[in-house]
């Protein structure tokens, strides 16, 4: 099966629902373990990147990451045009409901026009690779003045096999009470969409913003990449 089959597969109900909910919702099988594979073994060329990051190096953790060049490897490319168009409407429903005065368009194309009229030209997919001790710090992935407030990670190793540790961490900074941990743990190939920044949330006096970062917990044994798919350009 395609990889654009495998997304238009995809319950997108569910996954609104799950946003809706959760900030984050899981859709399993999308890469096979030959996509995987292929991203991977392509880590160690010099060519298809325009940056990398020793993340020890700038207080982000303890790891490395490379951002792609455009033109991207076909997979993100048809991952990010796949994906985009069935979450900008869950991401303008967030808008509406917290009064942020911001819509997004229906296309990545027509997203990536906007980011580049605002001088955020350079490409953010990512691929990060963690050794026995890596981790990456609670983060954002903003960028610039124009972002996307939902991204994607997509689990490239097998948990237990490849690595052991390194689960998938989001933290929900909710006001005036103790913060929230969620721990995942997807597997080789699996897609993870969740929120950029914040999620909406029903209070007593209406949606309010409970803001969120995502990091990775420490490897214990072995090494574990993963593919980041974020859906703005950078500054």
């Amino acid at each position: 099966m395609e990889l654009q089959e495998r997304i238009s597969q995809v319950n997108w109900v569910e996954v609104a629902e799950s946003m809706h909910a959760k900030g984050y919702a899981p859709f399993p099988n999308i890469l096979s373990a030959d996509d995987c594979d292929e991203l991977v073994d392509h880590y160690a060329d010099e060519t298809g990147y325009r940056k990398t990051i020793v993340m020890e190096h700038h207080g982000y953790g303890l790891g490395q990451y490379k951002y792609y060049s455009y033109p991207l490897p076909g997979m993100v490319q048809q991952l990010r045009d796949a994906v985009y168009p069935n979450i900008a409407p869950i991401a303008n429903k967030w808008m509406d409901v917290l009064g942020i005065d911001k819509q997004f368009p229906a296309t990545l194309n027509e997203l990536t026009d906007l980011c580049h009229k605002h001088g955020q030209l350079r490409p953010t997919p990512l691929i990060l690779k963690y050794n026995k001790g890596g981790y990456n710090a609670m983060h954002q992935d903003l960028y610039g003045e124009v972002y996307f407030p939902m991204q994607l990670v997509v689990c490239l190793s097998e948990p237990g096999e490849d690595f052991e540790g390194g689960e998938f961490v989001l933290v929900e900074q909710r006001p005036r009470m103790q913060s929230k941990a969620i721990v995942l743990n997807p597997k080789k190939g699996d897609v993870l969409l969740f929120t950029t920044n914040f999620r909406p949330v029903m209070g007593t006096r209406g949606y309010y913003r409970v803001n969120m970062k995502h990091g990775v917990s420490e490897v214990t044994l072995g090494g574990r990449h993963t593919l980041g798919i974020i859906f703005h350009d950078a500054t």
